[in-house]
């Protein structure tokens, strides 16, 4: 767990936001800012359904975004906020971007790569390391993607009694 600071409760607070736009188009709801020196560089959600494309993570949709707006492909200096802990796609992104924190809120017990399935940021042989913070905003995170994915049982099981 973490301290969640007034400047982290607000950015993650804005990545909820757009894990509510994933929620709102069908995408599991995960929600991603990349922050420069107080600055939103670059938002995200998920969009693989919608884009159909397996590597559109919110994480990586940000770090597009971020990489565009800077003209920079090194995110150097920048903290990601992303609502659900990264899978390991998303982390090696994160450490070939050069991110240098990451904050993220719920933890993800069957892909998650910061701790719940396997901890790549405390790789020691990896080239890359960053600061990792986990839990701000945990209890909202949460509750949003069990929201979304109660409903989709709710509504796979309707449809499974209507056949």
């Amino acid at each position: 767990m973490t301290l969640e600071t007034d400047t982290d409760k607000h950015f993650m607070q804005v990545a909820l936001e757009l894990a509510q736009q994933a929620q709102a188009s069908g995408e599991v709801p995960v929600g991603a800012v990349v922050v420069q020196n107080g600055i939103i560089v670059g938002r995200g959600h998920n969009r693989p359904i919608t884009a159909a494309d397996p590597t559109a993570h919110a994480e990586i949709m940000a770090m597009r975004d971020a990489g565009s707006n800077l003209v920079n492909y090194r995110l150097q200096d920048c903290t990601l906020y992303v609502t659900l802990e990264p899978c390991v796609m998303c982390i090696g992104a994160i450490f070939h971007a050069r991110i240098q924190r990451l904050v993220y809120a719920a933890t993800d017990p069957k892909t998650g790569a910061c701790g719940s399935v396997i901890d790549l940021p405390a790789e020691t042989r990896l080239n890359h390391h960053l600061q990792v913070e986990a839990g701000v905003l945990a209890p909202e995170a949460s509750a949003l993607l069990k929201q979304f994915f109660a409903q989709r049982r709710k509504t796979a099981g309707r449809s499974n009694h209507e056949n």
